[in-house]
């Protein structure tokens, strides 16, 4: 059994992404065994540099790699965040989704209400999110519960869709096993449909879920990973009480 050893990961060729995109690759190892150690190193997070409310720290950071300042580097899509669901049974499962609104309440994103990440919110109401920003070496962990959000914020952000994304959304069976060239079929029915003008209206299968946190943490990458990580917590029942704030070891 072959073993690579990576020391860093550089851009593949055009020749290389060309050949791999058409057939597998047999030079690809069997395993792979990653010894690379990035050192982080960025301002120190204090107790006394936190928000009370994790919500109102999350903008902060948030906003500070939408739009750096002094020189900082820029994030590349800031607002990718993976969110984790799982099967009453415990089973869980993970996919990259974007943020779209983050309110007094929580951390919203859009989608198929019967896609798989839907179903598995739908039975079992619980999710967790990470983002990571490796530009500036932070990241941000948030559990919770989910709930639907209300039709009309799901109306209202659908019409601000490309109209492209509008017809997607009634074309796509999310998660559903399809035919080759089946979606496509029916995103051009569809587009025939609707025509190249007048609103489309937000389907009755697609909105919003809102996690409504009671777990936040925030992580500042540190050299020798003796990181600054801070977590904050309250009842998971209780929205009004007070957030309660630990460093943790690292």
């Amino acid at each position: 059994m072959s073993t690579q050893h990576l020391y860093g990961t550089p851009a593949p060729h055009p020749s290389d992404q060309d050949q791999s995109s058409s057939t597998p690759s047999s030079s690809a190892p069997e395993k792979l065994h990653l010894t690379s150690h990035n050192q982080y190193k960025t301002p120190r997070l204090l107790r006394d540099n936190l928000h009370t409310n994790p919500l109102i720290q999350f903008n902060s950071w948030l906003s500070a790699a939408l739009d750096p300042k002094d020189g900082q580097p820029i994030v590349k899509e800031p607002e990718a965040m993976t969110l984790s669901t799982s099967l009453p049974s415990g089973i869980p499962s993970s996919r990259i989704v974007l943020l779209k609104t983050v309110d007094e309440k929580g951390f919203v994103f859009f989608t198929n209400y019967n896609s798989r990440k839907s179903q598995e919110l739908s039975n079992n109401p619980y999710a967790s999110l990470a983002f990571y920003w490796r530009e500036v070496s932070r990241q941000v962990r948030v559990v919770g519960k989910v709930e639907k959000v209300s039709r009309q914020e799901s109306e209202e952000y659908f019409k601000s869709r490309p109209r492209g994304s509008q017809v997607g959304a009634w074309a796509s069976p999310q998660s559903s096993a399809v035919q080759e060239g089946e979606v496509q079929q029916i995103v051009d029915e569809k587009t025939k449909e609707f025509g190249e003008e007048g609103e489309i209206d937000c389907p009755p299968h697609w909105g919003g879920w809102r996690i409504v946190p009671f777990e936040v943490e925030f992580w500042s990458g540190q050299p020798s990973r003796l990181h600054d990580r801070f977590k904050y917590t309250r009842p998971q029942d209780s929205q009004e009480s007070q957030w309660e704030i630990n460093r943790l070891a690292p």
